[in-house]
């Protein structure tokens, strides 16, 4: 019998480019000359996994959101991988918007992926595990079209695929 070959789904963060991501747009912020003296802040919470984003109008909190959105796409990171909140009055007249990063698979979108794997008729044994999900297969080809049907879709994250054997 052919020996069985398997792959992960999983969603994953690099935090150390997020992290570099932040990094530059805080100093963007400060080297600006239209934002310069805003008093917009923005600050990283890795352990709650959060960026958050102070600013004295919600016009200026879109322009640092597309900044920080920038400066992780050209580090290799997913936009999908942040979901933001809506924007929030604080003091002073001030506008807080909350971005979290969104890491692991849960388990609706989990059941959402192992539909509509079992929907393409191919054999193949999707398991859910944690966070993630293990596709197995005798069969090479269709765990390759399960792939390709996946990074076709949207899920509301960015998917890898990990440990192909």
């Amino acid at each position: 019998m052919a020996k069985e070959s398997s792959f992960d789904v999983v969603s994953q963060v690099d935090m150390q480019e997020v992290d570099n991501a932040y990094q530059q747009t805080a100093r963007e912020l400060t080297q600006r000359y239209d934002l310069k003296g805003s008093g917009a802040t923005i600050e990283l919470s890795k352990a709650d996994r959060t960026v958050t984003i102070c600013a004295p109008a919600d016009f200026v909190a879109k322009q640092i959101t597309d900044i920080l959105n920038t400066k992780l796409i050209k580090r290799g990171i997913d936009i999908k991988a942040l979901s933001w909140d809506a924007p929030q009055a604080a003091s002073g007249g001030t506008v807080r918007v909350v971005g979290h990063i969104v890491e692991g698979i849960d388990q609706p979108t989990a059941k959402k992926i192992n539909k509509d794997v079992k929907d393409l008729k191919l054999k193949v044994k999707v398991t859910i595990e944690a966070d993630k999900l293990r596709v197995s297969s005798a069969s090479k080809d269709a765990l390759q079209s399960v792939i390709a049907y996946l990074r076709d879709q949207d899920y509301g994250q960015p998917l890898q695929f990990t440990n192909y054997r």
